[in-house]
């Protein structure tokens, strides 16, 4: 494959943790090779889409799948939430692409230990919980069309979290260390990507959970300018 340039990432912003955005943008910069194009999907600004779901727990529920369109349907892109933490080049994660897939994902198989999760939300389990939490774009996958704002805003969440659009070979596989839930699963310090799916330390409630101290050392490093 030809050098990339640049890596080209739209991550999940709610302004309730812009915070955790922040910290996880920091860690993304403090170990990045080359050039990264960062996209926020605040909402405000993603023109052409009318938000009109009731059911979602956070503002980027369903925006994340505008990528392909955002990125001109073209190249490849990577889709994050928010409330991660990376802890290597996210170079490593553009290099595993597969152009014989339409995206790449972690394939989660777990039951959640929690009912609920940050500001109250409810917490269910459901087919391919958190697979698009890292989502790693084919954008010009021609079965990526039909992802236009006004299809994904009339759209329900079980088809777009589930890519029911998607036949399941088209759909690849990333390593688990790239999605690594916090308390779902065992600690693991050395994970490339630390998803605080259930709260991120940011939240008074989550400060003492597990790997926390990981968050909060990329937060003073934030606040602070300096590394620990």
């Amino acid at each position: 494959m030809s050098e990339n340039k640049k890596v080209k990432i739209y991550i999940g912003f709610d302004q309730r943790e812009s915070i955790a955005y922040h910290a996880f943008v920091q860690s993304l910069i403090d170990h990045a090779s080359i050039p990264l194009d960062i996209t926020p999907l605040a909402v405000k600004t993603l023109k052409g889409y009318e938000e009109k779901h009731k059911d979602k727990s956070n503002d980027f529920v369903y925006s994340r799948f505008l990528t392909p369109f955002l990125n001109d349907f073209k190249g490849w892109a990577i889709f994050v939430d928010g409330d991660m933490i990376c802890q290597t080049d996210i170079k490593e994660l553009l290099d595993l692409r597969d152009g014989s897939k339409a995206l790449q994902v972690v394939k989660h198989d777990y039951k959640t230990k929690a009912n609920q999760k940050y500001l109250g939300n409810i917490n269910q389990d459901y087919p391919r919980k958190n697979w698009s939490s890292v989502i790693l774009w084919n954008c010009e996958h021609p079965k990526h069309k039909i992802l236009t704002p006004d299809f994904i805003a009339n759209e329900s969440g079980k088809y777009l979290h589930r890519f029911s659009w998607l036949e399941d070979n088209e759909i690849g596989e990333l390593p688990k260390e790239w999605n690594w839930l916090v308390t779902e699963y065992p600690n693991n310090e050395q994970a490339n990507i630390i998803h605080y799916t259930l709260g991120t330390p940011c939240f008074k409630d989550y400060r003492n959970t597990e790997m926390a101290d990981i968050w909060l050392k990329k937060y003073d490093r934030l606040k602070n300018g300096m590394e620990k």
